[in-house]
């Protein structure tokens, strides 16, 4: 694919931060490297020396003298690589994505760690919108998705939705406005991208059926959209097996998936992940380089001694039990409000 056509000129002049770079060098070099070049405070000064985590199931994780001076420095802006390459086998074992084996500029799978999802959205946004860029858009949609995307300036267009989520013959009418055929000419105003929250939509609850995303896909294919699929609500899905992803059909390389660990393990420690084609992730980690740097490295270290103890399948465990605890709520409003208020 040629993505130079989504992105923005202030997204396609970005550069590598210098000073993000020699972070990244530092990282990587062995321990008798002394660096005076990064601006990194020397880890002696630092008052936490170790931490000792106990979860609700008994599992203990340690953070020791050594690994304490990693936690409390400076990272590299996509992420730590323990837990990067931890979350790049979950996304391949539970999406299998047909990108994850293609070269970089076949828009290869790549994965960026973010703080919170919400962040992996704005500058999502912010790498594809110009100012009068017409974009659709699941409706009714989460409220922060309005707040980030209007002051960008794009033409909003709504793309009515049911039980079921998106309805494609409604998208498909939308579309007739422009020939697929426009989709070679440079500056046509075919939409750059569907945004959708596939599973549990908010405010809706609706969620995409199979189907149905394999007929907006290929809709995405004839009129060269992206598909930006924000699944917050992906791993609390009551009813198993889990709905197959716009990032399990991605052929293409034309889906940006945002997951968030908010809903499973904790809000306060802001980490999300962004998975999707290399060109577009390594511009959301440039942006990330000269704004908030990188995510917090302690809690990037926290998550991930977790989920290195834990296992896919203790963590998969975990989500059952988050799943089971929300499913107990939802029944017992649902015989509240059968008790309380029925007319």
């Amino acid at each position: 694919m040629n993505y130079s056509h989504f992105i923005t000129a202030v997204s396609a002049a970005r550069k590598a931060s210098p000073i993000r770079l020699l972070t990244e060098l530092t990282r990587k070099s062995p321990p008798s490297v002394i660096s005076l070049a990064g601006g990194e405070p020397n880890p002696s000064t630092f008052p936490f020396k170790m931490a000792t985590i106990t979860t609700g199931d008994g599992t203990v994780v340690n953070i020791g003298e050594d690994l304490m001076k990693r936690a409390l420095q400076y990272s590299a802006s996509a992420g730590i690589p323990e837990l990067l390459s931890w979350l790049k086998d979950l996304q391949k074992s539970l999406h299998n994505p047909p990108t994850a084996n293609y070269s970089p500029d076949q828009g290869q799978m790549e994965i960026c760690i973010t703080t919170g999802s919400q962040e992996g959205l704005s500058k999502v946004f912010e790498m594809l919108i110009n100012p009068g860029d017409n974009i659709l858009l699941d409706a009714p949609t989460y409220s922060g998705t309005l707040a980030a995307l209007r002051p960008l300036g794009c033409n909003i267009i709504n793309v009515p939705s049911d039980q079921y989520g998106i309805i494609p013959k409604a998208l498909k009418e939308i579309l007739s406005r422009w020939n697929p055929e426009d989709v070679r000419t440079h500056n046509n105003n075919i939409p750059k991208f569907l945004y959708t929250i596939p599973n549990g939509g908010n405010p809706t609850g609706n969620s995409l059926t199979t189907d149905r995303k394999k007929e907006i896909y290929q809709l995405a294919r004839q009129y060269n959209f992206l598909v930006i699929e924000d699944d917050p609500y992906y791993f609390l899905q009551f009813d198993k097996p889990w709905a197959p992803t716009f990032l399990s059909m991605d052929v293409d390389g034309r889906v940006i998936r945002t997951d968030s660990f908010s809903k499973i393990l904790s809000s306060g420690l802001r980490i999300g992940f962004l998975t999707g084609p290399k060109p577009l992730i390594d511009r959301v980690i440039l942006h990330i380089q000269v704004s908030t740097m990188h995510t917090s490295t302690f809690t990037q270290f926290m998550i991930a001694q977790l989920l290195q103890q834990w296992g896919e399948k203790g963590f998969l465990e975990h989500v059952d039990r988050v799943v089971a605890f929300y499913r107990d709520q939802r029944d017992a409003m649902l015989a509240a409000a059968d008790k309380w208020l029925k007319g």
